[in-house]
This record gives C-alpha cells, sequence and structure tokens, in this order.
C-alpha cells in the first residue's frame, strides 16, 4: 500500500527516469552522437550514472516503473508506427524475405554464440533485436524470455550502437553499389537493424528508396508478433518440463496489435488526425521507450558488461555482415 512518503519516492523514480532520459535526447542533438540516438545515449548515461554514483534504492520503485510498465506502454504505443496496410498491399511478397532475415539473423548469432562460448540471454536478445527491429524488439521479447534488466539494457545499447555504424557505412558505400535505388532501399529495409537506422541509411537513395526501405523493414516489425507467441509457446513447454513456472501472458502484445489497426485503417480514415500530433505520439513514444531503458541500465555493471557482453556483440556483428552480404547479393 502506497503511503505519502512511497509515493513521493515512486514519483521521484519515475522523474528520474525521464530527467536522464531527457538527458539523453539533448546530448543526442551533438553531431556525432546523433548518429547513436537518444536511446543508446540515455542508456550510456545511465549506466556511467551507476558504476559512479551506485543504484539509487530509495526511488526503486518508480524506476523499476518505469523499466517495466512503461516499456509494456512504448510498445503498445509503438504499433501506431506500423502501417500495416501498406504491408499488405504492397510489401506482402517481402514477408518471406523477412521471415528468411529473421530466421538466419537469430540461428547464425546463437550458432556463433555458441561457438565462442558467448552468454546465450545476451546473444539470442541481440539475434532477435538484427532480425526484428533492433532495439524494441528486444524490448518486447524480454519480458517473454524472462531476461534480466541487466540483459536487456546491454542488449538495446549494443544494438542500438552497432546499427548505427552499419547505417553510416551503407551510406557511404551506397555511391559505388551497381543497384537503383528502389533496390538500394529494400537491401536496407530487409538487413539492417532498427527502422531509425534503416531511415538514416536510405534517406540519400531518394522517396523510391526509402518507400522500398521502409516496407521491407515494416514486414520484419509485423513479425515480432509471430515470434513472440512462438516464444511464449517455447518457454511455456520449457517451463512444463523444467519446472512449475509459468510464463505470463504479454498481454501488451494484443495492445501493439490494437494500435497498428487503429493507425493503419481508423487513424486518418475514420478519425481525422493532425500531422503535428502523429508526430508528438511518435517522440513521446520514444521518450517512454527511453525512459524504460533509463530504468534498465542502471542496473548495468560494467565489470559485467566487459565479461558477458564482447562475445555476443562479437556474434551480433559477425551475423550482421553476413546478413548483409548475402542479402545484397540475392536482390
Amino acid at each position: 500500500m502506497f503511503t505519502k512518503s512511497n509515493y513521493l519516492y515512486w514519483s521521484m523514480g519515475v522523474l528520474f527516469t525521464a530527467l536522464i532520459a531527457g538527458i539523453g535526447f539533448l546530448l543526442a542533438m551533438i553531431p556525432g552522437l546523433s548518429m547513436i540516438g537518444p536511446l543508446a545515449t540515455a542508456i550510456i548515461v545511465a549506466v556511467f550514472y551507476r558504476q559512479f554514483f551506485g543504484y539509487p534504492e530509495k526511488i526503486r520503485h518508480g524506476i523499476q516503473f518505469s523499466a517495466k510498465k512503461l516499456l509494456r506502454l512504448a510498445i503498445i504505443l509503438f504499433g501506431l508506427k506500423l502501417n500495416m496496410n501498406v504491408i499488405f498491399q504492397d510489401g506482402l511478397p517481402l514477408l518471406i524475405r523477412d521471415v528468411a532475415v529473421i530466421i538466419f539473423s537469430i540461428g547464425v548469432t546463437l550458432l556463433l554464440a555458441k561457438l565462442f562460448r558467448a552468454d546465450y540471454s545476451l546473444s539470442l536478445l541481440l539475434g532477435v533485436g538484427t532480425g526484428v527491429c533492433g532495439a524494441s524488439a528486444i524490448a518486447a521479447v524480454s519480458p517473454i524470455l524472462k531476461a534480466k534488466a541487466e540483459d536487456t539494457a546491454i542488449s538495446a545499447g549494443i544494438i542500438s550502437l552497432v546499427g548505427t555504424i552499419f547505417a553510416i557505412g551503407y551510406t557511404l558505400i551506397r555511391p559505388v553499389l551497381p543497384i537503383d535505388a528502389a533496390t538500394y532501399g529494400l537491401w536496407a529495409g530487409i538487413s539492417l537493424h532498427e527502422v531509425a537506422h534503416v531511415a538514416l541509411a536510405a534517406a540519400p537513395a531518394g522517396e523510391d528508396g526509402l518507400a522500398m526501405a521502409l516496407i521491407g523493414k515494416l514486414g520484419r516489425v509485423l513479425l515480432l508478433v509471430p515470434l513472440s507467441f512462438l516464444f511464449i509457446y517455447i518457454m511455456r513447454k520449457k517451463g512444463n518440463q523444467d519446472s512449475s513456472e509459468k510464463v505470463a501472458f504479454p498481454w501488451f502484445l494484443l495492445g501493439f496489435i490494437a494500435t497498428s489497426l487503429l493507425g493503419s485503417y481508423v487513424l486518418g480514415v475514420y478519425i481525422p488526425i493532425n500531422e503535428a500530433v502523429l508526430t508528438f505520439t511518435s517522440t513521446a513514444t520514444t521518450f517512454i521507450l527511453t525512459m524504460a531503458m533509463v530504468g534498465l541500465g542502471l542496473n548495468v555493471s560494467l565489470a559485467a558488461l566487459r565479461s558477458k557482453a564482447l562475445k555476443p556483440m562479437l556474434a551480433m556483428t559477425i551475423t550482421s555482415l553476413l546478413l548483409s552480404g548475402i542479402t545484397l547479393l540475392i536482390l
């Protein structure tokens, strides 16, 4: 039961994650850091705060609220960014390729992780992030996989950083590639990590390239839902064999589907909506997700990062290189 004192500390915890998220957004405006983005920047700030000042125990409940409840809210709101109508009309054939990309990314990352004797949990999260939609996918499947908060934060930070490097690399080699703008955009859409990375890499290719890139990427985002339900099935089966622990149904995924349908077939069609409102909602979604990642980032120990993250990051980077090369060859 909440007392006035408890509520005060809870509020301070939520506001604390908002403060660091805001700092992340401001730092992301600096040239160079803008390529990394506010999410990864805020996670870095949170991690360094933990190392220098320790975990703020008094406001733990508020921080955990951001890390768990706001994380689910961000995933629900993220559905508004998914235009299912575009996918079903123009991008349905791409779903087969997108399925192959997800299977390849997860499978190869885990195979390399086994070869390198890397941490399994981190490697699985990075494989999902590489195959689907970066930090958002990691955030969505973490509760299902019962991943540690530390692993979730580390994975989100790695995927954002490596994905940004790849996106910049794409823009640098685009002029020398023997492919047209639309094909380049499709390549970026089916091989890069996050929607922001895809947009960053495809923008120089013009409207046609960017449109194809987003169609290819949105198909992978859509597949987050069936992938999550597959993980639910696997975890429940594993739970029945190994223990009596049950896997909670991720109701937030139904919210994700609902907002996807709402944004695709209702808003702007039956309910007029201003473009400024959509932009504000998109920014607010990113900010809420950043607050959640701050809450997770405060659980990260740099000692654990050094000992656990290098091998999974290497596995994920090699997988990303292979994915980029193979998808370019088969287009």
